[in-house]
């Protein structure tokens, strides 16, 4: 680690985890401003442009609901306003994200049938259509878009195209590092329920959690019977369309998610989505001409997962780059603990934030061990952003 004569740190800090991801300056100084109250004129104007702008991202006609929680808070949402106690819930795993909606479900003592995948393998539409033949009866079928503990991203559209031709359950997708990412159209695309959170693509500290449901959804929510209050969002529907909130506002992170929001606007949401895949590929290219291999059978755009070689620890590795470049990436989860390193390209970030983050990690693997031609993953990286400009 290099120190300053005051003992502190002198390397700047790069964020590039799959979330939270960094902070642009104008909503930082958004949320820096005095409060206003949410009560007011001036905050509900702030609401309807949010909204607006949400159902923008979202490509919807539907109501796209702000809630005051974390990703897992619309999760769990989702799953009881659009089902009933008892219902089957057709699960997709292979993640920690994509199985986490089935403990939800389990939580609420729903029926739970899992798709089990092995981690890092993508769901193919003929083995969803399988599933719902063998359950003709259920209520919904969840998946989570982009898994973030593997870097799969799954065919959506194919799978929404399953679901409503074979059965008529719901599709609940956790869009929470897809949304912003890639196109996610839930309208054209016949998603019911779409979830996203604050700290991924749209760059700003967590605590946000947003839910987008087709009218399709919105008809089993009077039948449904799970308990619930705080997430009611009926009532957070018929609030919000009056450009409010049901209970107290995130002011200053919805004063922050207006700028981002017009942030995207101004680049484009065609630019928006090239901007990810371009980074993205670049940080592939790089890794790969490391020798290094990818996990993802179909990858997402939002971060990369890197197996590394069993010579590797791969937390020295992600301890390593902290301390010594600033860099922070994330590593594997559970049982992928030590075995993976994910790199993190969500959000506002430029191609020379990809190419600091691969310099880092080359020269960190190559005092580690790793035998590889010096530059070789920058170079890789750079034929990338030249062949995409």
């Amino acid at each position: 680690m290099s120190l300053l004569e005051d003992g502190t740190d002198m390397h700047r800090t790069h964020l590039m985890a799959p979330g939270p991801t960094p902070v642009p300056e104008r909503a930082r100084l958004a949320m820096a401003r005095q409060l206003i109250h949410h009560r007011g004129e001036e905050f509900k104007e702030v609401m309807h442009r949010v909204r607006r702008g949400l159902e923008w991202l979202f490509e919807t006609d539907s109501d796209v609901l702000m809630l005051s929680c974390s990703g897992t808070g619309a999760f769990e949402a989702a799953m009881t306003n659009f089902t009933r106690r008892g219902d089957t819930v057709i699960c997709v795993g292979g993640g920690k994200f994509g199985e986490r909606w089935g403990d939800v479900a389990r939580a609420f003592e729903m029926n739970v049938v899992d798709i089990d995948l092995q981690w890092g393998e993508h769901l193919e539409p003929s083995r969803l259509e399988e599933v719902l033949d063998a359950h003709p009866d259920a209520a919904m079928v969840t998946l989570t878009a982009s898994e973030t503990s593997t870097a799969v991203m799954h065919p959506v559209r194919q799978l929404a195209s399953v679901v409503r031709q074979n059965s008529t359950a719901l599709f609940a997708v956790d869009g929470i590092t897809a949304v912003g990412v890639h196109r996610m159209p839930m309208d054209q695309w016949g998603i019911d329920v779409l979830v996203a959170g604050s700290q991924k693509a749209f760059g700003i500290p967590p605590g946000l959690g947003f839910v987008a449901a087709s009218e399709r959804a919105w008809k089993r929510y009077d039948d449904c019977d799970h308990p619930r209050y705080y997430f009611d969002l009926g009532r957070e529907r018929r609030r919000q369309q009056d450009n409010q909130t049901a209970f107290t506002s995130s002011i200053s992170l919805t004063l922050a998610l207006q700028e981002v929001l017009e942030m995207m606007r101004q680049e484009g949401r065609e630019e928006l989505i090239q901007r990810h895949e371009t980074n993205a590929a670049a940080t592939r290219a790089g890794v790969e001409a490391l020798g290094l291999s990818l996990l993802s059978s179909r990858h997402s755009n939002a971060v990369t997962a890197v197996v590394l070689p069993d010579e590797i620890d791969g937390a020295e590795l992600v301890e390593r780059l902290r301390t010594d470049h600033g860099v922070i990436i994330a590593g594997g989860q559970k049982h992928l603990s030590g075995k993976l390193i994910r790199i993190g390209h969500i959000g506002f970030f430029e191609s020379a934030d990809i190419r600091l983050t691969l310099g880092a990690v080359e020269e960190v693997l190559n005092q580690m061990g790793l035998d590889s031609e010096p530059g070789a993953a920058l170079t890789a990286a750079q034929r990338v952003f030249v062949q995409q400009r």
